[in-house]
């Protein structure tokens, strides 16, 4: 059970890669479930309607983690993988980018990388401001950014209210990613063992969360896994 952020570092340093909550659709385990025991919802303490009264312990533990891991410089933390929060060890998350298809931002996207660039981490209100853009666009340009591996979370900002402001740095540098990558076919070859670990076998379908096409995920599989007919579909397990 974690219930410290050393241990959910180690955690994450022992699997690589981590959704922050479980998916149904994913093979990766889930942060939550190492703090909650299970991946039950139960997130919040409600009264007898139905209301909410206030975080359970381990919601509130998992709550402040998901933006200390990254200020702590622990584990990277952001939309990364399947459009959801993904924790990822610092060690895998240049495995992470060279296994990516290469991405050149435009549009807004590009003002919110000069920004960042240019101003170091910023907030979502921050690059409204910074970029001159609506809310819808600087959150959706960010969404993207994350998941082409460009943005990662940096830290949490207070602000006024009862919620602080989540402050976006580009991914190379606040990780300190190295120029030189590892070639990108051994990088997918290990990402594809690593789902393959968490998952005992999988289809070409699994792997989609790392945006991979299923032709993609198959030649990899192929390289690393022994295969089998399944119903109607091709079923990839350890060798």
């Amino acid at each position: 059970m974690v219930r410290t952020l050393t241990q959910a570092a180690r955690w994450l340093d022992r699997v690589g890669l981590a959704l922050l909550f479980p998916k149904t659709d994913v093979v990766l385990p889930s942060l939550w479930e190492q703090v909650n025991g299970d991946a039950a919802r139960n997130w919040a303490v409600r009264d007898a309607e139905g209301g909410f009264v206030e975080w359970t312990e381990e919601m509130g533990f998992l709550w402040g983690a998901k933006d200390e891991l990254p200020a702590q410089g622990l584990a990277c933390v952001g939309k990364h993988v399947a459009r959801v929060a993904t924790c990822v060890a610092p060690r895998l998350v240049p495995t992470l980018v060279a296994a990516a298809d290469p991405y050149e931002p435009d549009g807004i996207e590009a003002d919110v990388v000069a920004a960042v660039r240019r101003d170091g981490p910023l907030t979502g209100p921050e690059l409204r401001d910074t970029v001159g853009a609506a809310k819808k666009d600087i959150d959706k340009a960010v969404a993207a950014l994350h998941r082409r591996l460009v943005l990662t979370n940096s830290h949490l900002v207070e602000q006024d209210g009862p919620w602080g402001a989540l402050a976006h740095d580009l991914l190379r540098r606040k990780w300190n990613v190295p120029k030189r990558l590892p070639a990108r076919d051994g990088a997918r070859r290990e990402l594809a063992l690593l789902f393959l670990e968490a998952a005992g076998e999988l289809t070409a379908a699994d792997l989609a969360p790392l945006g991979w096409r299923r032709k993609e995920a198959a030649a990899v599989l192929d390289e690393v896994a022994e295969s089998r007919d399944g119903d109607g579909f091709r079923i990839w397990a350890r060798r």
